[in-house]
Parts: structure tokens; C-alpha cells; sequence
């Protein structure tokens, strides 16, 4: 795998916290780092495409605009982590979904529009094959930790 250039990192470095909200971010971004909007784009697909960013975007404080959460954890036998993961990454509030060790060992977080819409996934969920015990983790205190990795 090819290294990362120096201007790789400055822009890695850039947009983490300062991407513009404008029409075309990416050629103010360009401007600010001395090139072309085009140069930014084709470095940032070549990023992404080996694995250095898995996505660009905004996050949203989803509570105030009415959504709940939960970090859900399930017990499985390892064999059927695959098969499980696999579905219930298929719902449209799955928004991480990774295996752990221990006796918990396939954890996610659920958003949804209600608390309703929660438990019936949950539910869902609960009753696939090889789900022997899932437990739903809401956040009584939200914590916001801005993280930022200089390269």
C-alpha cells in the first residue's frame, strides 16, 4: 500500500474540522491548500478507496432533531456472528455494527424515529437465530468528545 503523501495529510488534517458548508466545498478546501478543486477530489476517492476515510459527512445531534438511540449488545455463537451481522446491518438505523470479545460479542448502535419503531427492532433482532440474549445500553448522559487526529 502506497504511504501517504505530505499533502495527503494536510488535507486529511483540513477537513476533519474545517470543511466548508458551501455549494463546493472542495474547491474552497483546494484554495486553502494551494491547488485545484479537481486535484482534492481524485486525492480524497484515492483515500477513501484504500481504506484511509470511510466517509465524509456531518453528524447530527440526532436527539434534538427527535430521534432515540441505543447501543445494543447480543450473545452469539461465533459462527452465526456473520449471518446476524449481516442482517441486521439491513436496517436503516444500524449505524456501527462490530464484533467484540467476551460474552457479549456483536455490538451496534440503533437509531430510530421513536421509541416504538426501537423496540420492535429490538425485538426483531432478538428473535434471530442464534441470538441468545441482546441487551439495549441508552445513554442516560450524552458525552460529545471531538476527536481530531493529526497527521
Amino acid at each position: 500500500m502506497r504511504m501517504l503523501t505530505d499533502f495527503d495529510k494536510h488535507l486529511l488534517n483540513y477537513i476533519q474540522t474545517n470543511l466548508p458548508l458551501t455549494s463546493r466545498p472542495f474547491a474552497e478546501v483546494a484554495k486553502e491548500l494551494g491547488t485545484d478543486e479537481t486535484t482534492v477530489l481524485e486525492r480524497l476517492a484515492w483515500l477513501k478507496s484504500h481504506g484511509y476515510i470511510r466517509r465524509i459527512g456531518p453528524f447530527f445531534d440526532s436527539a434534538r432533531l427527535g430521534y432515540v438511540s441505543t447501543l445494543a449488545a447480543l450473545k452469539a455463537p461465533p459462527e452465526c456472528i456473520p449471518a446476524i451481522a449481516a442482517a441486521i446491518n439491513r436496517y436503516p438505523g444500524i449505524t456501527h455494527n462490530y464484533e467484540r470479545e467476551g460474552e457479549y460479542n456483536l455490538w451496534f448502535t440503533l437509531l430510530t424515529a421513536d421509541q416504538n419503531q426501537q423496540e420492535k427492532i429490538l425485538d426483531e433482532i432478538r428473535a434471530m437465530p442464534g441470538v441468545s440474549k441482546l441487551l439495549s445500553l441508552p445513554a442516560i448522559k450524552k458525552y460529545k468528545v471531538s476527536v481530531e487526529f493529526q497527521l
